[in-house]
């Protein structure tokens, strides 16, 4: 081969055609269920869904996310403690009772929610 010959390309047409395939799979998914979070439209009623709700709601207790309105974080350690305590009562009270992704999803945002909730307090009360 010489270096005028332009580099040979070779295209593997089995995982063209099973990407294609996934992707024929996930836009009839879409389809079929229109509330899926197009825009103006209500996710579907899920854990995840719910999960998302009380984390969501925590992070803007605890400054991660800006108020909508005015652009500025809000800081309310009370009402993060109260989101992540029902987030723990969600835990003890479906305990046995959600597939093994849900109780990691529930299990690691109860980490890392009440990681940044003690850090935040450390934080506002001037310590480490």
């Amino acid at each position: 081969m010489s270096d005028a010959d332009p580099p040979k390309i070779i295209i593997d047409d089995d995982w063209k055609a099973q990407a294609q395939a996934e992707k024929e799979n996930l836009a009839a998914k879409a389809e079929e269920s229109p509330a899926a979070g197009g825009p103006g439209q209500m996710p579907p009623a899920t854990f995840e869904v719910l999960l998302s709700s009380f984390v969501t709601q925590a992070l803007y207790a605890l400054g991660a996310i800006p108020d909508p309105q005015t652009g500025q974080p809000m800081l309310s350690l009370e009402l993060a403690k109260h989101q992540i305590d029902m987030l723990g009562v969600l835990e003890a009270k479906t305990q046995g009772n959600l597939s093994e992704e849900e109780t990691k999803l529930l299990a690691g945002a109860l980490y890392e929610l009440r990681d940044r909730y003690v850090q935040v307090a450390n934080a506002s009360r001037g310590g480490a």
